[in-house]
Order: structure tokens, then C-alpha cells, then sequence
């Protein structure tokens, strides 16, 4: 089933809830970015980011997109009917048992979450407890390394040898590695939760004035996300 029909459903079941508000907004919009808010943790970091990432899908692709980020709290139904979900930050990541549920319930039902390390450190808290979090609901090795030949990977752009690598990498900062892949959660043959410790969050994280110093634009692979996460 592809992740947009299951994402109708999911709307459905979210609509039933007294959520009519979100039909509406299905209507509108091929696409809105939604950040989940957390209790446990910071949730709220790389706050630029979205905007520019919205930029780059407007720039790029001929999507409906909604120009401004929306925050949603992850215990709450509203966040059922989000085509794309972003979590990010440092600290601790512990869910409460509506959250988890939540969690579950989106991503066994079509829902793709990207989620990013800030800390960019396999051994840092966020990355121990994230990973906690998602071997208690989906078990101990549903979290893998994905190839880098992945779908996501020419979803729009082509990024042949992989995932592109952050300047905070090459920096020397957090454990001071390149990490040469991302990992991911796949639900009946689709990718639904991608994960990564390469803090891309505050590599988009700047002001869109100074985009056009870049002599390459690293939002490009935030788009093949959202496309992937649009079309799988």
C-alpha cells in the first residue's frame, strides 16, 4: 500500500476524532512540515531550519507546500494526519505512553518520521535513549544501517555514494567521525523512520540570506527526504 493511501486512512481515523480541521488542510496542501514536540528532552532546536527546507521544496518541486512549520505535540491525534514528521535535540529522549502510542500507531500506518541527532554522537544521549525508544517498540533490531543505494538516496536528487556528509563532521565535533550512513526503520518494504546522527537539522539551521554563499546547496537532500517520504 502506497504511504499516501495509508496516510487517507490514517486521516480517517484522525478526522473521527473530531479533527476536521485537518481534512481541510489536506486539501490545501500536498505537503506541511510538522515538528513533533516531546515532554521529555529539547525538542524545539535548529528553529530556522524548517523554514529553509520549505524554501528548497517551493524552489524545487511543484508540491502545495505550507510556507509555515507546524509544531505538534506528539501525544496528541493531530499529529496522525501530518504527511512528514521532524524530531530533533540533544538531551534525553523518553517517551510518555501517549507518545509512544502515537508514535506507533503513525508509523505502522503509513507515517514517516525523520528523526536527527543533534549531538551527531552515537554514544550521546539523545542517540542512546532515541534508539532505546524505538528497539522497546519495534524490537531490537528493527533499527538498521540503510545501503547506500537506497531509494532515498534518488528520490529527486542523486546522491550516489550516500548520505552527504555535515560541516559539523568534518569540523571534528561530537565523536569526531563522518558517519558514512543513516539508519532507518522499514515497515512492509517502506522506509518509515529515518534516523541520523549527522546533526543535518543545524546543517540547515542558518539564515536564508547567507544560501546563496554556499557553493552547493545542502538543502538538496532534505528535498530527496520529503519526496521519499511523499512517495514510498
Amino acid at each position: 500500500m502506497k504511504r499516501r493511501t495509508s496516510l487517507q486512512l490514517l486521516l480517517g481515523s484522525a478526522a473521527a476524532l473530531a479533527l476536521p480541521p485537518l481534512v481541510a488542510q489536506s486539501a490545501r496542501y500536498d505537503f506541511w512540515f510538522t515538528r513533533l514536540r516531546y515532554e521529555s528532552g529539547n525538542w524545539d532546536v535548529d528553529q530556522r531550519m524548517p523554514s529553509n527546507v520549505i524554501t528548497s521544496l517551493i524552489d524545487y518541486t511543484n508540491l502545495r507546500v505550507d510556507p509555515e512549520e507546524r509544531v505538534v505535540s506528539l501525544s496528541d491525534p493531530k499529529m496522525l494526519a501530518s504527511p512528514f514528521c521532524y524530531m530533533a535535540g540533544h538531551k534525553l529522549v523518553e517517551f510518555s505512553p501517549a507518545e509512544r502510542r502515537n508514535f506507533e500507531r503513525y508509523v505502522r500506518g503509513g507515517g514517516f518520521v525523520f528523526a536527527d541527532d543533534c549531538n551527531h554522537d552515537i554514544d550521546g544521549l539523545f542517540a542512546k535513549s532515541f534508539e532505546a525508544q524505538m528497539a522497546a517498540i519495534f524490537g531490537a533490531s528493527a533499527l538498521r544501517k540503510l545501503p547506500n543505494d537506497h531509494a532515498i538516496y534518488r528520490s529527486f536528487f542523486q546522491f550516489p555514494d550516500g548520505p552527504p556528509a555535515t560541516s559539523f563532521e568534518l569540523n571534528g565535533w561530537g565523536d569526531d567521525l563522518v558517519h558514512d550512513y543513516l539508519k532507518g526503520i522499514t515497515i512492509d518494504g517502506r522506509l518509515a523512520v529515518l534516523y541520523s546522527n549527522k546533526d543535518y537539522g543545524c546543517e540547515w539551521d542558518y539564515d536564508w540570506r547567507n544560501k546563496r554563499f554556499l557553493a552547493e546547496d545542502n538543502t538538496k537532500f532534505a528535498v530527496n527526504i520529503v519526496m521519499y517520504a511523499l512517495s514510498a
